[in-house]
C-alpha cells in the first residue's frame, strides 16, 4: 500500500507541474507529512456562551476580537469543561427566518396567520410530497442522501421525520445501522432483541430501549442508555464513555471502554458476537449524530417547511430567496423548482422590483427582486423602489448601479432590451454620477443621434442573465448545447428513468452541487442540471483520482457509466467510468462563429480583433472568467 500511495503522490505532482525529484520538495512533503492533523489556526464557536458564578472576566482569560465590541474566551471547550464551568451553544438557523418570512407573506397575502404551532398537523400531501423526495428548499432534507432516503423510509407520519432526520448522519452510517432499519422497516427482517440470562434482567430490556427504532439504535441517547442497561454502566462510566466517543479519534480513548462494556454484556448472558456489534454502533456515534429531542425540534421544522412548500410554493420559494444564502441551492435551483410546481416568475425590473422579492397577481406570481443583481448594493437602489414613479427616480442612482442593471436586463418596461439599455447607460460621462436623462442638457452637446442596435442572441442573453443574476428566465444554457450533446451520444436527464438497470449511459449538465461526506469514504457526489431535469452521478475514489481536476474544478461535466436503480425506491443514480470537463461549452455560447447567428455588433467588442483572437483561451476572456456561477460544494 505504501509503494501505491507513493505511486499515486509522484503522478500528482508530476500531473501539477512538480518535480517528485526535486530534495526541497522532498523535504517540504516530509514535513508537512509531520504537521498534519495539527490544528491549523485558531478560530471562534460563534454560537458559544459560558455561564460563570463570578464575573466573567475574574474567572477566565478574555480577548478581543477583530470584530468592534466582540471579545473571545481564550481557553477551549475541553478548558471549560474541565473547570466545570456551563457552556451553551446557541445554534441559528436560516430556516427560522424562512419560515418567518413565509408566515408574514401568507397574512399579508391571504389573511392567514400561522405560527409553528398551528400549522396544520399530519397533513397526507406534505408525506406523498416528500415520499416523491420532492424536497428542494426544505429544511434538512434537501441534500443528496436525505433524497436518496426519502422513497426508501417513505415517512408518513411526525415520528417518521424524526427517524428521517436521525438516520442520514455519520454516526448511524458508521455504525451500519441504515441498513437493518430500513430492511426490518420494510419487513424484510425480523425484529431482534437479545435478552439477558434470567438471573440478571428482564427478558425485554432492550426492547424497552430501542423498541421505536426497530431494535437498531439511531439516536445519542440510546447508545448512551444501552450500555447503562446491557452493560450495566454506572453514571460516572457513563460519562466517561460520553466523552470518549466525541474524541475518540483524536485520543484513542475508547478503545479500553469496550472491553469493559463487551465483558460485562457477556457476564450477563449475551453472546459475545452481539455485544461487539453493540459496543461498534455505540462507536459509530463518535462520528457525529443525534439526540432523539434534536432530531425532533429538525423534524417540527422539516415538517412546517414541508407544509409551505406543499401548499405555498409561491409564498416559500419568495420566503427562500429573501433569506439567502442558506441550504443546499444557489437562486437559480431555487426559482427553477418554483416554476416546476406552477409558480409564475417574473424578472428583475426597475419598474416593478423591489430589494426583496415580492408577489405579485394575489400571491400567485414572484417577482425577483435587485437583492438577486450580482454586485449591486441596497443603498444605491433604495430610490428605485421607494418611488418606481417614472424616470424620475433615476436621478439620485449613480452610474454604476446604472450600469449592473443594464447588464442584468432590468430596463425591459421602459422599452430598452440588454444591450440598448447598456448603449445608454455607456453613453454618461463615469467620471460625474449625472442624471441619466439630464446628461445632454447638463454639457449642452444637444441630442445624440440615436443608434439602433442589432438584437442580442438568446444565447447571449442567457450567458449575461447567469454573469449577472446568476439564473435567467429566458432559456437553460443547455438547450443550446443539445445539438453537441446529440452528437456525443448524450441522453438528457428526462429519459433517465427510461432506462435499464446496469445499461451504459452519457450524461450531461452544469454542476449544481458536489458533496465528498467524511462518512462515504472517499465517495463524491455530484448533481448535474440540464435543461429537463437533475442527474445524480457517484463517483468511486478510484474514478476520482483519475479524473481529480476535471471533478473539482468544471463547470459543465459529460460523464459516462451506468443506470444504478434502487430497487424499492426506484431512485436512480449515474455511476461514472469516465468524466470529461466540457466548460469549453459554455464560454462558447458568446464566441464569434459558434451559437451566435452572424458577428458580435461593435458595441460588444471588448478588444479590436485580430489574428489573435482565438489563439487564446476564451476562458481569459474577461467576460467569461465566470460563465456559469460556482457549484456549492460540501465537504
Amino acid at each position: 500500500p505504501e509503494n501505491r500511495n507513493g505511486e499515486m503522490q509522484e503522478k500528482r505532482l508530476k500531473e501539477i507541474g512538480l518535480d517528485p525529484d526535486d530534495p526541497l520538495l522532498s523535504r517540504t512533503l516530509e514535513l508537512a507529512g509531520e504537521i498534519a492533523g495539527f490544528p491549523r489556526h485558531l478560530s471562534q464557536h460563534v454560537g458559544g456562551f459560558i455561564l460563570t458564578r463570578e464575573r466573567l472576566d475574574e474567572t477566565v482569560p478574555i480577548g478581543n476580537a477583530a470584530m468592534e465590541d466582540r471579545t473571545f474566551i481564550e481557553w477551549d471547550k475541553d478548558d471549560i469543561d474541565t473547570l466545570g464551568m456551563l457552556k451553551v451553544d446557541v445554534l441559528a438557523l436560516g430556516m427560522l427566518t424562512c419560515i418567518r418570512k413565509s408566515f408574514e407573506l401568507i397574512g399579508q397575502w391571504y389573511g392567514l396567520h400561522y405560527t409553528l404551532a398551528t400549522v396544520p398537523r399530519e397533513d397526507p400531501k406534505v408525506y406523498d410530497m416528500l415520499c416523491r423526495a420532492d424536497s428542494v428548499g426544505v429544511f434538512q432534507v434537501e441534500s443528496r442522501a436525505q433524497m436518496n432516503m426519502l422513497p426508501r423510509l417513505r415517512p408518513r407520519c411526525f415520528y417518521d421525520l424524526v427517524i428521517e432526520v436521525a438516520i442520514v448522519r455519520p454516526g448511524p452510517i458508521q455504525g451500519d445501522m441504515v441498513h437493518p432499519y430500513l430492511r426490518r422497516r420494510d419487513g424484510r427482517e425480523p425484529e431482534d432483541y437479545p435478552a439477558p440470562h434470567p438471573d440478571f434482567g428482564p427478558p425485554d430490556e432492550l426492547r424497552q430501549v430501542l423498541g421505536r427504532t426497530k431494535g437498531v439504535p439511531l439516536f445519542q441517547e440510546q447508545a448512551m442508555k444501552l450500555a447503562m442497561v446491557a452493560a450495566e454502566f454506572t453514571p460516572g462510566e457513563l460519562n466517561e464513555l460520553r466523552k470518549a466517543m466525541a474524541t475518540f479519534r483524536r485520543r484513542g480513548t475508547i478503545g479500553r471502554l469496550e472491553q469493559k462494556m463487551v465483558s460485562r454484556m457477556v457476564e450477563r448472558g449475551y453472546d459475545a458476537d452481539f455485544a461487539a456489534r453493540c459496543f461498534n454502533q455505540i462507536k459509530g456515534f463518535g462520528e457525529y449524530g443525534f439526540p432523539e429531542s434534536h432530531a425532533a425540534s429538525f423534524a417540527h421544522l422539516v415538517y412546517v417547511s414541508s407544509w409551505l412548500k406543499c401548499h405555498c410554493p409561491a409564498v416559500f420559494a419568495c420566503a427562500l430567496l429573501n433569506s439567502q444564502p442558506m441550504g443546499f441551492y444557489a437562486p437559480a435551483q431555487i426559482v427553477r423548482d418554483a416554476r416546476e410546481h406552477g409558480v409564475e416568475v417574473l424578472p428583475v425590473d426597475v419598474s416593478y422590483s423591489q430589494w426583496d422579492s415580492v408577489l405579485e397577481k394575489s400571491g400567485r406570481a414572484l417577482r425577483l427582486g435587485l437583492r438577486e443583481v450580482d454586485g449591486l448594493r441596497e443603498k444605491d437602489v433604495s430610490s428605485l423602489y421607494a418611488t418606481q414613479a417614472g424616470a424620475a427616480y433615476f436621478k439620485t442612482l449613480p452610474v454604476a448601479a446604472l450600469e449592473k442593471l443594464a447588464a442584468a436586463d432590468c430596463f425591459r418596461s421602459l422599452g430598452l432590451d440588454r444591450r440598448q439599455a447598456l448603449w445608454e447607460v455607456k453613453a454618461i460621462a463615469k467620471s460625474k454620477p449625472l442624471p441619466l436623462f439630464a446628461y445632454a442638457e447638463e454639457q449642452d452637446q444637444g441630442t445624440e443621434q440615436f443608434v439602433q442596435l442589432p438584437e442580442m442572441p438568446l444565447s447571449e442573453h442567457v450567458v449575461n442573465d447567469y454573469q449577472t443574476l446568476h439564473l435567467s428566465l429566458k432559456a437553460h444554457p443547455m438547450e443550446f448545447l443539445r445539438a453537441r450533446c446529440v452528437a456525443e451520444r448524450v441522453t438528457d436527464n428526462r429519459t433517465l428513468k427510461n432506462i435499464k438497470d446496469g445499461r451504459f449511459v452519457s450524461v450531461a449538465g452544469v454542476v449544481l452541487v458536489r458533496q465528498r461526506p467524511g462518512s462515504a469514504k472517499g465517495v463524491v457526489f455530484l448533481t448535474l442540471e440540464d435543461e429537463f431535469s437533475v442527474c445524480n452521478v457517484v463517483i468511486w475514489p478510484d474514478v476520482l483520482e483519475a479524473h481529480r481536476a476535471t471533478v473539482m474544478g468544471a463547470r459543465l461535466m459529460l460523464i459516462r457509466g451506468r443506470v444504478q436503480r434502487e430497487k424499492t425506491s426506484g431512485v436512480i443514480h449515474v455511476v461514472a467510468n469516465r468524466i470529461e470537463d466540457k466548460t469549453q461549452w459554455l464560454t462558447e455560447l458568446t464566441e464569434d462563429g459558434f451559437t451566435m447567428k452572424g458577428a458580435l455588433a461593435r458595441a460588444d467588442e471588448v478588444r479590436k480583433p485580430g489574428p489573435d483572437l482565438h489563439q487564446q483561451s476564451s476562458t481569459r476572456h474577461p467576460r467569461n472568467v465566470q460563465v456559469m456561477p460556482k457549484s456549492r460544494d460540501f465537504h
